[in-house]
């Protein structure tokens, strides 16, 4: 078991209110400060093709002036190949990306995509970065990521978190199966996706995970409660998961 589960906090959402309006806030910089004030114990960021949220000036002034690790989540191309080498940052997320979605809707075919992805992954461990893979939650999958030589798989947890009625339980034992035999391959388990106050406890008891990634939910609450309140909070509940 995982003593202390990791919460990583994802502040894309920060910067698309930005840039709803433009100018300089809120700034996602400043958010990074809260949320390390706050217990989160890394800051995500997705830099996506088409800049939609972080941009890569973002991801200058968040390299320099953030303690905490950063993970970079990234699209398998050559220009944030490119961008990871550059910035060197503590993590590198392989997730797809699509332009026309509104935020990544499924995981990584780390299994159909081999060839295209086991150079990028190469490099990025090379390179000193821990490397994930964005993944359903399926033996196919995690197979496909040991043989890419990648450590870290987080587990799309979005069809649990939208799940209904027996199909809850359902989609977390799949979530638990799916831990369990990552874990058994010496794969290093994230989880992330859909993740709230009310659907995170049953997540946070799987002793195997090492790490949520939440970021939507928690800046949503900000708006109401503040972003420092939505993290501690999110902590807490992650923390009474994981001592159950």
């Amino acid at each position: 078991m995982t003593s202390h589960l990791r919460l990583g906090v994802n502040i894309d959402h920060v910067a698309t209110i930005r840039n709803a309006r433009g100018g300089l806030h809120p700034d996602p910089l400043r958010a990074a400060e809260v949320a390390a004030a706050a217990g989160a114990d890394g800051i995500t960021v997705h830099l996506r093709e088409d800049r939609r949220h972080i941009t890569d000036a973002d991801l200058d002034r968040l390299s320099i002036g953030v303690a905490l690790p950063i993970n970079l989540e990234m699209a398998a191309t050559d220009e944030m190949l490119g961008i990871a080498l550059r910035h060197r940052p503590h993590a590198a997320c392989i997730v797809p990306e699509r332009r026309a979605e509104r935020t990544t809707e499924g995981g990584l075919d780390a299994a159909g995509q081999h060839n295209t992805l086991a150079p990028i992954v190469a490099r990025l461990v090379d390179a000193g970065m821990r490397v994930s893979l964005f993944i359903a939650p399926e033996e196919r999958q995690l197979e496909a990521a040991a043989r890419l030589g990648a450590p870290v798989v987080e587990l799309h947890t979005g069809p649990y978190a939208h799940a209904t009625g027996d199909a809850v339980a359902a989609e977390l034992e799949r979530l638990e199966r799916a831990v369990a035999l990552g874990a058994a391959m010496g794969l290093e388990i994230h989880a992330g996706h859909g993740l709230t106050y009310d659907n995170v406890l049953p997540v946070a008891r799987i002793a195997a995970l090492a790490e949520l990634n939440i970021g939507h939910f928690l800046i949503g609450e900000a708006v109401f409660t503040g972003l420092d309140a939505a993290i501690r909070r999110m902590r807490g509940l992650m923390d009474l998961g994981r001592a159950a």
